[in-house]
């Protein structure tokens, strides 16, 4: 099936639920066998036909996307999610940032699952750079719907300043998940100490940079 005949993809409650279960196989089998699993174990571990998968996704690629993004924002979980809604309603944003990050970084380090599939896109990119493309086409604000929406609506208050959301997100990201990605591919644990100390002046970098009292 040409992924150019893809139009538009199917929608309604029935249909989300096969593309959850799509998403689920191939997040399994993708775990499992690697990137060069086929579409029809796929469809056939989700119960459904391959061109229901194709009509879903239009490619491996964008399966593996989106598999890829569910997984990203997953180890928020519910109390991370209610702590960085929560940042566009406090008083003290400095406390409720460390406070979401601290739920954020553990949440994020203790799910293998999430560490296995980064892992996993870093060790197929020599046979399939197609991989690395359709995840950099994807973007940071993509990957990280719930960041990003908890830091537009700051900048939407006027309690940050954000003239590029994009690189907002990767700076956040990279002052603290990076540390714990980068050591961790190196087999080196960092603990809860060193762990508190990073996100406490992670978010102070990160307000000393787009704190509105700052302009």
């Amino acid at each position: 099936m040409s992924v150019d005949s893809v139009k538009q993809p199917p929608s309604g409650p029935r249909a989300e639920l096969k593309r959850q279960a799509i998403v689920r196989a191939a997040r399994e089998l993708f775990l499992r066998d690697g990137f060069g699993v086929g579409m029809d174990a796929i469809a056939a571990e989700a119960g459904v036909s391959k061109v229901t998968v194709y009509n879903h996704f239009g490619s491996k690629e964008a399966l593996f996307t989106a598999v890829i993004t569910e997984a990203l924002d997953e180890p928020l979980g519910t109390a991370s999610m209610t702590a960085l809604e929560g940042l566009a309603e406090t008083d003290d944003l400095r406390t409720a940032l460390i406070d979401a990050a601290r739920t954020w970084v553990s949440a994020v380090t203790g799910n293998q699952d999430v560490i296995a599939l980064r892992n996993l896109v870093a060790a197929e990119l020599h046979r399939f750079p197609e991989l690395g493309q359709a995840w950099k086409g994807h973007g940071p604000e993509g990957h990280h719907p719930a960041i990003a929406g908890a830091l537009r609506a700051l900048a939407d208050q006027g309690r940050l300043v954000i003239p590029d959301l994009e690189v907002a997100i990767i700076q956040l990201y990279a002052l603290l998940i990076f540390p714990h990605l980068v050591f961790g591919a190196y087999g080196t644990h960092i603990d809860d100490d060193l762990t508190d100390r990073l996100v406490t002046g992670g978010v102070d970098m990160f307000l000393s940079r787009y704190g509105a009292q700052v302009y």
